[in-house]
């Protein structure tokens, strides 16, 4: 369909078109060639894929504000930017995906050289007449970047948050990186223990996803009881999206669900996310009762995870986002997402709001760092 602000001609490479969807049947529709783009995108994450993204603007999405933006050559899709229209704190197409999804990107078919790149960013500017393009959470080497590199206006990029990332290797060479030889003791005698209690781990099939990812959600439920927690992922529009999203995503191979059994019994839960370039470990929920009986729950996820990276051509072992310290045992690289914002000239003045309430944010989060730290100083000395 053509849409106001429709680029001409000029912009376009030729034989280019480009394309905005509103409607979520139609975004419903697209699963079949969105499936076919995302796997000659080799930079793509499992938060690009149909499954995640159809099923989280089914649990997420606000009604009006769907804004996909495709690039076709001809009748083959080859680039696709999946958006949502927001209003604060200024108008902007932002990825679809929000806090849950670790990596925003677009798509971009890797063999159509630099014109998929080109129509995308034409398409995004066509559609971006009023509002700013607000790439948030783009992993470094993402096909964002391409985009970013030819867009024609104003154009900022900021930090945006720290993932954790381990070399894809088996777990003993994991095991190698810890800094001391009692660290490395003490993981080996882990891996004793979950063996002597007769831990035993298997990837569940497509059909019985969903009432895996059902258990995984009751046992995270159990294990966080009491304890502060991530409250969405207790909320009822989570757990849809996660249980409709992991079917689907475990039969094309972008998921992996893993039952952990002790005495015949499911104990834990996991849900790691491939791509062709890394494994992520996403969520998890494990019974109380290994903790009880002195099992070490990140080590026997580890050793799960670290097996599906080990895939040919995957290179990282993802922590995804987060700086916990629990994640620094195994002496993971640093490595920040990106924000990318793109603007037209007319919308200069939206970037300009963007990056002064960016600056504030951080200044904000600074303040309360320094405070925290004065009332952690200051409940030492007394």
């Amino acid at each position: 369909m053509t849409y106001p602000g429709q680029p001409g001609p000029r912009a376009l490479p030729p034989g280019h078109t480009v394309e905005l969807v509103t409607d979520e049947a139609v975004f419903a529709g697209l699963a079949p060639e969105w499936g076919r783009l995302y796997g000659r995108c080799a930079a793509a994450t499992p938060f690009q894929s149909h499954a995640w993204l159809h099923s989280w603007w089914r649990s997420y999405g606000p009604p009006g504000r769907l804004r996909v933006v495709l690039a076709r050559d001809g009748r083959e899709l080859v680039a696709a930017a999946p958006l949502m229209l927001v209003r604060r704190p200024v108008p902007a197409l932002v990825p679809l995906g929000g806090a849950i999804s670790d990596y925003g990107d677009v798509l971009l078919d890797d063999g159509r050289g630099p014109d998929a790149a080109t129509a995308l960013a034409a398409g995004l500017a066509a559609a971006a007449r009023t509002a700013l393009v607000d790439l948030r959470e783009v992993r470094p080497g993402a096909a964002a970047e391409r985009v970013y590199a030819c867009w024609r206006g104003p154009r900022r990029r900021l930090a945006d948050s720290l993932c954790l990332e381990l070399p894809a290797l088996p777990l003993e060479e994991l095991v190698a990186r810890l800094p001391s030889a009692k660290a490395r003791q003490r993981v080996r005698a882990q891996l004793r223990r979950l063996d002597a209690l007769g831990v035993k781990s298997r990837p569940v099939l497509p059909d019985e996803a969903d009432t895996a990812v059902r258990r995984l959600l009751e046992l995270h439920r159990l294990q966080w009881r009491g304890r502060q927690v991530t409250g969405e992922h207790l909320r009822p529009r989570f757990r849809e999206h996660l249980v409709r999203a992991a079917g689907p995503m475990v039969r094309s191979g972008d998921a992996v669900v893993t039952e952990f059994r002790m005495d015949d019994e499911v104990v834990a839960v996991d849900m790691t996310l491939l791509s062709r370039g890394l494994a992520g470990g996403y969520l998890y929920g494990a019974h109380p009762l290994l903790r009880e009986r002195k099992a070490d729950v990140a080590v026997m996820l580890l050793d799960a995870c670290a097996g599906y990276a080990r895939a040919p051509g995957r290179s990282t072992l993802s922590l995804l986002r987060g700086d916990e310290p629990y994640k620094h045992r195994w002496r993971p690289d640093p490595v920040p997402n990106q924000r990318l914002l793109l603007a037209r000239r007319r919308t200069a003045p939206l970037l300009a709001a963007a990056l002064c309430d960016a600056a504030a944010r951080r200044r904000g989060k600074e303040l309360l760092r320094r405070a925290r730290r004065r009332e952690d100083d200051g409940a030492g000395t007394t």
